[in-house]
């Protein structure tokens, strides 16, 4: 890509659109306009561009040319050196903290333990941006159209990891005023310490993500303040170059699996675009398969998908059914229930575009037991990667389709990691640990336990003697 294309890019912002995703809707507004869903039908929007006027790069391996160039923070950043394949902004309004400098990595035991072939698993750990969570790659996004429309108040609501990172988007550039709604008891102590520590307005509510989702969509509304959750099409945007960051770990091939934890299925919805527009584009020969991982206690996307046979067909969505199903939802006051509280989410906002992504990319929906995401974890951390609960859904997923023969040992998989470890550390310790503590008693009460991968730490006496014979017995 020549310095003269590149700048050129920036005066193309006015090539973008939001667009209902409805067929029969297809209502298209201005990107200077703020929307969580469609005015006209209700439903969620796209961002879409009018491919004709903008200069897209002729090969993948294009971008390779900003690596030179990394002293521009725009060119830094994981996300916006992708930024001609999201052009609905002009350069200098673009908000950025040097997110997305993750990486696609391989482990042997992991690919041993899901079932795969040598050096075909591999993981991409999203843990490693700013704030510890993958929300990075789609708040820059959310937050530079706040910048770009003039809003000075955002707000989310979140299970953890995105409130955080709201929060230190708002305290490191100083641009906007941080409000978060988090649930009462549904979120881990080392994501609301970052909301405190950031500086922003946190309001725990009581009740689960799906209350402070609707009582935060209401504040939006009433009082003019900006809506950072997932129903921003915005966001949605950033998180699509988690997958170009995969291509490029990939040397720019395409895998054969891509399988994610599924909460509120804004990165499974991403992914899909991501994948469709490329493969339009002509710079991918080919699409994926996706997987989406429910945890069993938060199984919607599940029940629907897979029991019920609910599809995209062309967006001509089965809203009845899908209606009457939270209907008996409500009914029943059943709310979700899992120790991966990142994806603790009974209404996830993303439903529909997750459905057309399973339909871009032939996927399959699958739910895994916290049993087997906690042992999946254990797995990943011996492995040399460190990620919370919710993450390890993923690698789990992953070897449920291994034995049911769904992905072959030879099949090449990319399972995301959306967290860090430090997100829940709790959960881990309690997973490792031989004493009884809190977090033993939950894991106990969901039938959890820590014997098959259990690094249990050894008490040994304050004695040099008796520390060395217990070190020796250990490793030899």
């Amino acid at each position: 890509m020549s310095e003269t294309s590149a700048s050129s890019l920036t005066s193309h912002a006015d090539a973008a659109f939001q667009i209902c995703i409805t067929p029969s809707c297809r209502s298209t507004f201005s990107v200077d306009e703020v929307h969580v869903a469609c005015p006209k039908c209700g439903n969620l929007l796209d961002i879409d561009y009018d491919w004709n006027r903008l200069p897209v790069p002729s090969s993948l391996r294009d971008f390779e040319a900003r690596w030179a160039t990394r002293n521009n923070p725009l060119d830094f950043s994981g996300v916006w050196r992708f930024r001609d394949l999201l052009r609905f902004a002009p350069d200098k309004s673009i908000v950025t903290i040097g997110e997305g400098q993750t990486m696609l990595r391989g482990s042997s035991p992991v690919a041993k333990f899901v079932g795969l072939n040598a050096g075909n698993l591999l993981m991409q750990h999203e843990g490693l941006n700013p704030s510890g969570s993958f929300k990075d790659n789609g708040m820059t996004a959310a937050t530079t159209h706040a910048r770009l429309i003039g809003a000075r108040s955002v707000a989310c609501a979140s299970t953890g990891n995105t409130s955080a990172s709201l929060a230190i988007y708002g305290s490191a550039t100083g641009l906007f005023d941080v409000i978060v709604f988090v649930g009462s008891g549904k979120i881990a102590f080392g994501k609301l310490s970052q909301a405190l520590d950031y500086g922003a307005l946190t309001l725990q509510i009581q009740g689960d993500f799906d209350d402070a989702l609707k009582q935060v969509r209401e504040v939006c509304r009433r009082e003019g303040i900006y809506l950072c959750n997932s129903v921003n099409p915005f966001r949605l945007e950033g998180q699509k170059t988690i997958m170009l960051r995969v291509l490029e770990g990939l040397n720019w091939e395409v895998p054969d699996w891509i399988v994610v934890p599924g909460g509120n299925l804004g990165n499974s919805s991403a992914f899909g675009k991501a994948f469709l527009e490329l493969k339009e584009l002509g710079l991918i020969d080919r699409i994926p398969r996706l997987a989406v991982i429910n945890a069993a206690g938060a199984n919607t996307l599940y029940q629907l998908f897979e029991e019920q046979g609910i599809r995209w067909n062309s967006g001509e969505t089965d809203d009845v059914l899908i209606d009457g199903f939270f209907a008996k939802m409500d009914e029943e006051d059943r709310h979700a229930s899992t120790l991966a509280s990142a994806i603790e989410i009974n209404r996830p906002v993303s439903l529909r575009k997750c459905l057309r992504a399973l339909d871009i990319c032939d996927g399959v929906v699958r739910q895994v037991s916290d049993q087997e995401i906690l042992d999946a974890k254990a797995q990943i951390g011996a492995g040399g990667f460190g990620c919370e609960p919710a993450s390890a859904a993923s690698v789990a997923g992953a070897k449920l389709l291994r034995e049911e023969g769904v992905i072959a040992a030879s099949d090449r998989v990319v399972c995301i990691l959306t967290g860090h470890q430090l997100k829940d550390p709790n959960a881990t310790v309690g997973y490792h640990s031989s004493s009884p503590g809190d977090m033993d008693k939950k894991l106990a009460e969901r039938g959890i336990s820590a014997v098959q991968f259990a690094n249990l730490p050894v008490p040994v006496e304050n004695d040099l003697d008796q520390i060395l014979e217990t070190i020796r017995r250990r490793t030899s």
